[in-house]
């Protein structure tokens, strides 16, 4: 497929927001991918080079393509900057200075090798080879087809649409309907490369994809998540026999460990529940093949800082502060991390996913020798509801976040789907304060009068999901601290956009002065949820504070209308 035709199927994407007609769009776009560029089509599509597990970035920051696109078109860069002022989008700016050029119509293969070796640029002189290279490709391209390259390097494309619709066109592409929906949705679950799996379905049919794509290390499982019950009794009458475990204030690691692998290439590799790799962030499990039996294994923990003088466990926003990208030493030092171990997914090329949770359990203890660094997380086996209770009180009063119960005959469920792990939330009313907290991304944002003038922030719209859809519940200005203010304010700083993000449902008498693209998450408390005619998801935190930021979540992992629902007691 050429370029050029490509970017008129994105501009086609781009101009509606309706779920239905998007997907009749990619069903076409879909179709008219040849095979050998499919995989490629995707990753272009969701405004990368590569799934999201494989951290290929561009690194290329708004001057820089702002000279790139000095350089291909001739302009001067005083002209640039002050359209770019204007409008705040240079792939609008570099479309309308493109007008009518004639595009030389390139493959989409051939832009995409383009792009990945101005990615793949490193060490000395590397910024001035990126910055040529893309003057280069934006030479060779048309307005419109300059316009959508621009917004990939800078991590901008953002259409309105997820891997769930194209999932959604998959199966109305090879069925008719979205009745293959549910099993595209556990190959994702298990394998999240959205390219190779629309490869694989397409050329071979489902059937063949199911047999074909599974676990593999190295190749991060969505984690399983919790579902919210609100009282002991509900879970064991709805789950039977459960293992209890403490909910940790810790940040999710899953573990990929593979013993043929020289330490270079990666013997160990960890990612979020987001799908990030944060390898370099984990000196202390260098030392992994010391401590595990078996040739390769994927594991599910939470990695919880560890107080070096005391021993006690550390909070979840000191614990993050181990997420950065130097001085990792130095922060391992000061902030060592134990690692629980609460599942196993993958031993010595087998899938254990389909395993009971008893039967991992077993296998999980088995693997694992004694020490100090990465320890199976002690459970409880029980099928009495006041037990449960009693567990769960115990471990809010020892400093948890209470209890976590998990059905003992249940398999690991990638995603928040059925019944078998359940975290104890008690409805709103018996305790007379909202005892859950909510995840929540930031839409925007207020600019601050009075004192916090000096800020240049005020207050947050905060959003929940409900499918693609981010609604509004929150306009937050309180439990922020000073240090918080500016914190919040330099981080959004970076997210600004001119345009409100398609994926918005917002009323009019809560536009924010500022829209910010959906990426920062953070954790708000609140006194209640009331119902809200002002907000769009029908409800409103009363007395909503921040609690902190959630750094290793993203908006595929905040709150959902439906858990809101859950939480109020509905």
């Amino acid at each position: 497929m050429k370029f050029k035709k490509f970017a008129d199927y994105l501009k086609r994407l781009e101009k509606i927001s309706g779920r239905l007609l998007m997907t009749d769009i990619l069903v076409k776009l879909l179709s008219d991918l040849k095979k050998n560029e499919i995989r490629e089509g995707i990753y272009l599509m969701m405004g990368g080079l590569a799934p999201k597990f494989r951290s290929v970035e561009f690194y290329m920051a708004e001057k820089m393509v702002i000279r790139s696109l000095v350089k291909s078109s001739g302009e001067e860069i005083e002209d640039v900057v002050s359209r770019f002022k204007k409008v705040g989008d240079l792939g609008e700016v570099i479309e309308e200075i493109g007008g009518d050029k004639k595009s030389e119509e390139l493959e989409i293969l051939e832009v995409f090798k383009k792009l990945k070796k101005i990615a793949e640029e490193e060490g000395n002189g590397s910024q001035e080879r990126k910055i040529s290279g893309l003057a280069d490709l934006l030479a060779k391209l048309s307005g419109r087809e300059a316009r959508f390259v621009v917004r990939m390097v800078l991590g901008k494309l953002r259409l309105g649409f997820s891997s769930k619709t194209i999932l959604d066109a998959l199966s109305v592409m090879k069925k008719g309907d979205k009745t293959l929906r549910k099993r595209l949705d556990k190959l994702e679950q298990v394998h999240p490369d959205v390219g190779l799996l629309v490869k694989e379905v397409k050329e071979k049919g489902i059937k063949k994809a199911e047999k074909e794509i599974t676990v593999e290390v190295g190749v991060p499982v969505m984690m399983a998540l919790c579902q919210r019950l609100n009282t002991s009794e509900e879970i064991i009458a709805k789950m039977g026999e459960v293992a209890v475990e403490r909910k940790f204030d810790g940040t999710r690691v899953e573990i990929h460990f593979d013993r043929k692998k020289r330490e270079d290439q990666g013997r160990v590799r960890t990612f979020t529940r987001n799908l990030d790799e944060t390898s370099h962030m984990f000196p202390e499990l260098r030392n992994l093949a010391k401590w595990v039996k078996g040739r390769n294994m994927i594991l599910d923990t939470e990695a919880v800082g560890i107080n070096p003088k005391t021993g006690k466990i550390l909070s979840f926003q000191e614990t993050i502060t181990r997420k950065r990208k130097h001085g990792i030493e130095e922060a391992a030092s000061k902030i060592p991390l134990r690692f629980y171990l609460f599942d196993i997914l993958y031993l010595n090329g087998r899938n254990l996913l389909t395993k009971t949770y008893e039967k991992r359990r077993m296998i999980l203890e088995k693997v694992i020798k004694k020490n100090k660094t990465v320890v199976v997380d002690e459970m409880i086996k029980t099928s009495n509801a006041s037990e449960v209770h009693r567990l769960h009180e115990q471990f809010l009063k020892d400093g948890y976040e209470g209890a976590v119960i998990k059905r003992m005959d249940g398999e690991y469920l990638p995603g928040r789907q059925g019944w078998n792990w359940v975290k104890i939330k008690e409805s709103e009313g018996k305790t007379g304060k909202l005892s859950d907290t909510l995840d929540v991304v930031v839409m925007g944002f207020y600019r601050g009068k009075g004192k916090r003038a000096q800020f240049g922030l005020g207050a947050f719209l905060a959003g929940i999901r409900k499918g693609e859809e981010i609604l509004t519940i929150a306009k937050v200005g309180t439990g922020l601290t000073d240090k918080q203010f500016r914190e919040i304010k330099k981080r959004l700083d970076k997210l600004v956009t001119v345009k409100r993000p398609k994926e918005y449902r917002v009323e009019k008498n809560l536009i924010p002065d500022v829209w910010v693209e959906p990426e920062l998450v953070v954790e708000v408390a609140a006194d209640e949820i009331t119902r809200s005619p002002a907000h769009t998801a029908e409800v409103a935190l009363r007395f909503p504070r921040l609690i902190g930021f959630r750094d290793d979540k993203g908006v595929r992992e905040i709150t959902t209308i439906k858990e809101v629902r859950v939480i109020k007691g509905k």
